[in-house]
């Protein structure tokens, strides 16, 4: 696997770690579980990361020198392909011929290097987007910046020559045929999934006991990296118009900022504590650094509701973590958001990003103990339909169909 622009080591939750990384690393377990041996190359960000560090059994993350440890942005990592690429193909050089089988890339710029690598190697390439740089152009909040023509131009490289195209939903299987001329034939749905060992229902009271919520708090969770693009200032100012429209709701309401500052939200990391001071909700408003998934969990069974209110997303993991623990979800109707979500089942869709259609669909939800319960229950059951496991299985049936394609592309070739 190539992961270059951030590691599987990586927390979620800031910088540029976030559901790629979850991903990354529960498919590499699931595949290692099923007897596959994982190499996954990523980019060096500290010199004092060794050059391999054991994930698991069966996974090792391979930390490539490549460029300044510190200090670049994901638009700057392009420069720095070429050497990243020379280290992974060393890599390969000093083993058997053959010594892998399939290269998986996740984002255009693995796909960069997937795409050498298949050349020397011989070995099918299979990629998945995650995002799509004319996806998210397409609706970029109003202070975020558009992707670079770079990105689009090698973006549409990699889905022009990869063996295999992974896409997270059906949505997504149809924006890359539609926007990327993308081969129908190569492009196939795997859904993530969720690690339901970790995130499942449990007590809301004890819950709320290990964060320091009252046991009658209504509580509103964002989760996320803090950018522009994720949007948590959405979930903010719809806390604000809810107190607004129920002034008594102030002495039970917790809105929880999950998460640290990526991207453009780096810029100016203190702007939501100082927008909930503006809209008057600062005394309501916490804001909790990033945290493993046994911390995280407590959170999730914590809320009320948990509010995802992206301009894009490719699907959504925060969105099935916390339907498997059992609370429901409101969502922006973008992307694998529709797929994550059952609109009016396991929570809302809310189409656009209006304040008041997002506070609308949260105060139906938080508000209401019933409609509480019955979407947690439909919550949990939905997201039972997304373990890892399944997700591996397909991924895994996808390496095989790229490899007997490419096989018999080679003999037809010699004929």
């Amino acid at each position: 696997m190539i992961s270059l622009h951030t590691s599987p080591l990586d927390q979620p939750g800031t910088g540029d770690a976030g559901g790629m990384n979850v991903y990354v690393v529960e498919l590499s377990k699931r595949l290692a579980g099923l007897g596959i041996e994982v190499d996954v190359f990523t980019r060096a960000t500290s010199s004092a990361l060794p050059a391999k560090v054991a994930l698991m059994p069966g996974v090792t993350v391979r930390n490539v020198a490549a460029g300044p440890y510190e200090g670049l942005s994901k638009n700057e990592l392009p420069a720095q392909l070429c050497t990243f690429a020379r280290a992974v193909l060393r890599a390969e050089a000093i083993r058997e011929p053959g010594y892998y089988d399939v290269i998986h890339s996740h984002y255009w710029l693995s796909g960069q290097v997937g795409l050498l690598a298949r050349d020397r190697w011989a070995v099918p390439l299979v990629h998945t987007m995650h995002t799509m740089a004319k996806v998210k152009n397409a609706s970029l909040a109003d202070d975020d910046v558009p992707e670079p023509p770079a990105r689009l131009i090698g973006e549409e490289q990699v889905v022009e020559s990869a063996d295999r195209l992974l896409a997270n939903t059906a949505d997504e299987a149809d924006e890359l045929i539609t926007l990327y001329d993308a081969d129908p034939a190569k492009v196939e749905v795997v859904h993530p999934g969720v690690d339901l060992d970790v995130f499942h229902p449990g007590d809301q009271v004890l819950a709320r006991k290990a964060v320091g919520v009252p046991e009658d708090a209504i509580v509103l969770a964002f989760v996320g990296r803090i950018q522009p693009l994720k949007a948590p200032d959405i979930l903010i100012r719809a806390a604000a118009r809810l107190l607004d429209q129920d002034p008594s709701l102030r002495s039970r309401l917790v809105v929880a900022i999950i998460g640290g500052p990526s991207g453009n939200g780096m810029e100016h990391p203190e702007s939501h504590a100082e927008l909930a001071r503006e809209l008057g909700i600062d005394d309501v408003t916490r804001f909790v650094k990033p945290m493993a998934p046994t911390g995280l969990v407590d959170w999730y069974r914590a809320a009320s509701v948990v509010c995802v209110p992206s301009y894009s997303e490719s699907f959504g993991l925060v969105a099935l973590e916390a339907q498997a623990c059992g609370t429901p979800v409101v969502a922006a109707a973008v992307g694998g958001l529709t797929t994550a979500v059952e609109d009016g089942l396991t929570g809302l869709l809310v189409a656009g990003h209006e304040i008041a259609d997002f506070a609308d669909a949260l105060g139906r939800i938080a508000t209401d103990p019933d409609t509480r319960e019955s979407m947690g229950k439909a919550a949990v059951q939905h997201a039972q339909g997304f373990g890892w496991e399944l997700t591996a299985a397909k991924t895994l049936a996808a390496y095989r169909t790229a490899a007997e394609t490419m096989a018999a592309d080679q003999v037809s070739s010699v004929w």
